[in-house]
């Protein structure tokens, strides 16, 4: 059988299987349609700012741009070298306070 040359061919019946939801993903949605994701999101900048977080990362990319050139660096240049450090330099208490409000929200929702 022949594909047709303005569409591709038609999926196999294993591929059109719906698949479960993991629990991550449900935890997700939960998280979205409540609206706390939202309000996590921000209480996240909120502590980032507070505790010095955000100028830190904010040093460290004016530094890389500095020691590269203004002409020689891009976005995804900045993310690749920043997100690493930006990652482990989360302070620990900030991890666990959004840690405690997730597993609250969790038993309030029964998930």
């Amino acid at each position: 059988m022949r594909n047709s040359v303005n569409r591709p061919p038609t999926p196999d019946a294993v591929e059109h299987q719906e698949k479960e939801p993991t629990l991550q993903e449900i935890i997700n949605i939960k998280l979205i349609e409540s609206g706390e994701k939202e309000r996590l999101m921000e209480l996240l900048r909120e502590r980032l700012v507070e505790c010095g977080w955000k100028d830190d990362m904010k040093a460290l990319c004016r530094a890389f741009v500095k020691k590269k050139g203004r002409s020689n660096v891009t976005v995804d240049d900045l993310v690749h070298v920043i997100t690493p450090k930006g990652r482990a330099s989360i302070p620990d208490s900030v991890k666990a306070e959004l840690l405690q409000r997730i597993r609250a929200f969790l038993v309030q929702a029964a998930i």
